[in-house]
């Protein structure tokens, strides 16, 4: 056990905050365990944990997933070699877990980022954890662009919080879509296409660099029906289509072509072959019900860097061509 001097006297009356710098430093830096910081700073190891999450989330340390060690892994070598990816970070473990793919998403993606980057930022419950997870960090003149519009809907995790949230964390300039993702007609969503605007917004995502989406199931209970978007009778017109997922509030085959039909011209947002050919192209997904819309993704181009789990990127390839 290390030495302390008269550790109570020393820390009577000090601000948390200098207890929660010295514990991260004395654990991060100096490598010393909980029990021993526990004893220097006078309080249970209960607290040393609070603090060490502290200094996590008020950015004082920043955890960061290396994508050279992990895209060495043998699930990761393999994705890279089916799919053509820049990267694929699989989060390790027996079970397919959509809250540490986001968290892994959240400590990854902020690396691919560069001063004056267009971000993109698609919705989704995985997008929002992710966001929920991202630590702090400073990207200069970073501008942060929702790709879909909004929706009335029974979750938190809406298309402009998606976006709000991503650009907080990253001290970037948020752009929000102000429309609904999906309007009663054509006719009202052409109407609305032609407001200045809205027509600003779009002139803004044809300069968008990056973005960072995740891909959702077509259940009658999905995302993409409890939203709004879409009524199950709609879904089930589209599989019949050849649908096999959603990739921004569109219908997605296979082979990640955009599958058009009843909802499309009712739609305020992008295409999925917007996401062709950027310098960065961001999936971030798990499940099973997602695997068919995950692969069309990235055999269109869509994707470029992958985060997911070891069971969903063994069904990846296990699925075969």
């Amino acid at each position: 056990m290390r030495a302390v001097d008269d550790p109570v006297r020393r820390t009577r009356g000090r601000p948390v905050e200098d207890n929660v710098l010295e514990a991260a430093w004395l654990y991060y830096v100096e490598e010393w365990n909980q029990s021993e910081i526990a004893e220097r700073l006078a309080v249970s190891r209960a607290t040393v944990v609070n603090y060490l999450q502290q200094a996590r989330e008020q950015g004082h340390v920043e955890l960061r997933v290396d994508p050279v060690v992990f895209n060495r892994q043998r699930l990761s070598s393999a994705l890279r070699e089916r799919f053509g990816l820049a990267s694929a970070l699989v989060v390790p473990g027996s079970t397919f877990s959509m809250t540490s793919v986001a968290r892994a998403a959240a400590r990854y993606f902020p690396d691919l980022l560069e001063p004056g980057d267009v971000l993109g930022i698609s919705w989704g419950e995985t997008i929002y954890q992710m966001a929920e997870q991202m630590l702090p960090r400073a990207i200069p003149d970073l501008t942060v662009v929702q790709m879909v519009g909004s929706m009335p809907s029974p979750y938190i995790f809406t298309s402009e919080s998606c976006s709000t949230n991503v650009a907080l964390k990253l001290a970037g300039r948020v752009v929000n879509l102000y429309a609904p993702a999906a309007l009663s007609s054509p006719e009202a969503a052409a109407i609305l296409r032609g407001e200045p605007l809205i027509r600003r917004h779009f002139a803004l995502l044809d300069t968008m660099r990056k973005a960072i989406f995740a891909v959702g199931s077509m259940g009658a209970d999905s995302h993409v029906v409890r939203s709004g978007i879409a009524t199950p009778e709609e879904v089930a017109r589209y599989g019949e289509m050849g649908a096999v997922g959603v990739l921004c509030g569109r219908f997605i085959d296979r082979q990640g072509r955009h599958v058009e039909g009843p909802i499309d011209a009712r739609m305020i947002g992008i295409t999925p072959d917007r996401l062709a050919g950027l310098a960065a192209g961001i999936l971030v997904a798990s499940g099973l019900d997602r695997i068919q819309a995950m692969r069309g993704a990235m055999l269109a181009g869509y994707a470029d860097h992958l985060v997911t789990d070891e069971p969903t990127a063994q069904a990846l390839i296990d699925l075969g061509d």
